[in-house]
């Protein structure tokens, strides 16, 4: 693999890591995590076979880097799954706190939902927003696709339940896609409806055995619903999501906030750039970020693109896709939209 920072160096470490698939772990897809710890720190960061190398002037941060490496290997070996964001906060961890224990502060950061389940926050947003959701009675989760809005939110509602600190757990979204057009759809308003709820139902999937999730529907435990279903009712010891909250009204996110009864729990999650109603409708997610921003007992959690969570090839296809884009600025005459070729 390459070397990403060239400079004149005074202190030399190398980890060897005595396993090939180790090394091919703790370097990252291509070398990616060597990139990014050079890009931190400043060193100079290679590898070869099952070896990293690192050069530097600064002593200290050369030993960091050495120790932060050899804990990553351990938690490879251990079995744990690397992500960029793995490497980027655990390095920053190890830079605030050199005799931090990574393990121990992944280990900490795993929330158990079920015995089919367990999940670990990727971001420090992700982790002030389990918090949020285990203590406050309304959060909010606002952002970008791919953040774990929904996911987590879910989660969280899983615990509650089996925690028995609710008796119910109600999943809803609104489904402003269909329009006038959902009376054309074939089947009863739920199946019409349903593939609008599916992110819900994968959700739950995951944090429950399939058959245990629909003896937990047939029993009224979870419920699934398109929003209009939740105008006129009570809930009480539910703890209630509405997903994709930016296509409600003002007027639809007032009825779901009060529809909330005794220990009851309520999540709205939702990115405000991806509003689907209609031009001359506000959108409700929009009004209550600003009416309910100093409301006691409200959290808000908000997400950006440094949260979303993407297997490391979605991340290089991005990037591979704003070269050529910038490629194209630069020389439209290598622009091929249709893929002619003349």
């Amino acid at each position: 693999m390459g070397v990403w920072q060239r400079m004149e160096p005074t202190v030399e470490r190398e980890i060897r890591f005595g396993d090939a698939d180790v090394a091919r772990e703790v370097c990252g897809p291509g070398g990616a995590f060597l990139e990014t710890v050079a890009g931190m720190t400043g060193l100079s960061v290679s590898s070869v076979g099952a070896t990293v190398r690192l050069a530097g002037e600064d002593t200290i941060m050369v030993d960091v880097v050495a120790e932060f490496f050899a804990q990553v290997a351990d938690l490879v070996r251990a079995g744990y799954r690397l992500f960029d964001r793995d490497v980027e906060q655990g390095l920053r961890l190890m830079l605030r706190d050199p005799k931090a224990r990574l393990a121990q502060y992944y280990r900490e950061s795993v929330f158990v939902v079920s015995s089919r389940k367990s999940v670990m926050p990727k971001t420090g947003r992700q982790r002030e927003y389990i918090h949020a959701l285990r203590e406050s009675d309304l959060t909010l989760g606002i952002g970008p696709a791919g953040t774990g809005k929904t996911y987590l939110a879910v989660a969280v509602g899983v615990w509650f339940f089996l925690q028995k600190r609710v008796k119910r757990l109600v999943l809803t979204r609104p489904a402003v896609e269909a329009g006038e057009k959902l009376g054309f759809l074939p089947g009863d308003l739920v199946e019409k409806v349903n593939p609008y709820l599916r992110p819900l139902y994968d959700a739950l999937h995951d944090m429950l055995d399939p058959v245990r999730v629909q003896e937990m529907m047939a029993s009224g435990s979870i419920e699934i619903a398109p929003l209009a279903f939740m105008r006129g009712r009570t809930l009480n010891d539910a703890y209630v999501i509405l997903d994709e909250a930016q296509n409600t009204t003002p007027e639809q996110m007032k009825m779901f906030l009060t529809r909330l009864g005794y220990g009851s729990r309520a999540v709205v999650t939702g990115d405000v750039t991806q509003i689907d109603l209609p031009g001359h409708v506000d959108s409700g997610l929009v009004q209550a970020i600003t009416v309910l921003r100093d409301v006691p007992g409200v959290a808000m959690v908000h997400f950006d693109q440094a949260d979303v969570i993407r297997h490391p090839l979605v991340g290089r296809i991005v990037q591979a896709y704003e070269r050529h884009a910038r490629s194209a600025a630069s020389d439209p005459s290598r622009s091929n939209s249709h893929g002619h070729r003349r």
